[in-house]
């Protein structure tokens, strides 16, 4: 069996590090197309076209697989928990309320779905230095990302990673249950936990719960830690995988 780890936005697959060394399981860590490397030859861009690829990476990671998902990570984790079950024996996931039916964008993506705006802020953004508040480190540390993790993240941020961010939200309008429904579709046939950082700015801890209901999946509630749940304590993060996975034998 694997834990398999899938990031969000604007990250990588190193946004898991500190948790992997410390796992009890093997671990894997998938990245999405576009962040840290090219996108793959004939890849389309958008959300289905990274479900595609994550299920791609799944063929050679011996299982079965416990996967757990962050921020963008998370919407394409519970697409594929929903719509591919046969791929994962649990799954788990943060930001469940980004799922649910009356889901309204943040400010920054509704801003990166504009064409135009979006493309001006990721110019804006890269053309920027470390100690420039526009940088996408002084951003990043504002939510919660510690300082040498955020400067690590921001130095990975690139163009193409940029073009990839725009394509993810853009194929997700006006939200992410508008054409997968995950929140809707019933009780999960795999076991899930929906994850909650109180301090997490980019969730609801009501709609998530609602999402949590409808698909039958536990709830553990990770008190004080933020949107980097992983990243601002790890020692936390890796207690709540080891428990889950540990479930699951």
């Amino acid at each position: 069996m694997t834990v398999v780890l899938v990031h969000g936005v604007p990250e990588t697959a190193d946004v898991w590090d500190a948790v992997r060394v410390r796992l009890d399981a093997p671990s894997v860590a998938v990245t999405l197309a576009g962040f840290g490397s090219a996108p793959p030859p004939g890849f389309t861009a958008g959300r289905d076209a990274q479900v595609d690829w994550i299920l791609r990476q799944f063929e050679s990671i011996p299982g079965p697989l416990d996967v757990i998902g962050h921020d963008w990570g998370s919407l394409l984790v519970l697409r594929i928990a929903t719509a591919y079950p046969d791929r994962v024996r649990s799954w788990a996931v943060d930001v469940a309320a980004v799922s649910h039916p009356d889901y309204g964008w943040h400010e920054f993506a509704r801003l990166w779905q504009t064409p135009g705006d979006g493309e001006r802020w990721m110019e804006k953004t890269l053309a920027t230095s470390f100690d420039d508040p526009a940088n996408l480190f002084a951003q990043l540390v504002q939510f919660g990302v510690p300082a040498a993790e955020g400067r690590k993240m921001a130095a990975r941020f690139d163009a193409t990673m940029a073009a990839a961010i725009l394509d993810l939200y853009r194929s997700a309008v006006p939200n992410v249950h508008t054409g997968w429904a995950a929140a809707s579709s019933g009780p999960s046939t795999r076991p899930g936990l929906v994850l909650q950082p109180t301090a997490d700015l980019f969730d609801d801890a009501a709609r998530s719960d609602e999402v949590a209901r409808a698909l039958g999946a536990d709830v553990l509630r990770l008190a004080g830690l933020g949107h980097f749940w992983m990243l601002e304590d790890p020692s936390a993060a890796v207690a709540a995988i080891d428990q889950w996975v540990a479930r699951q034998v």
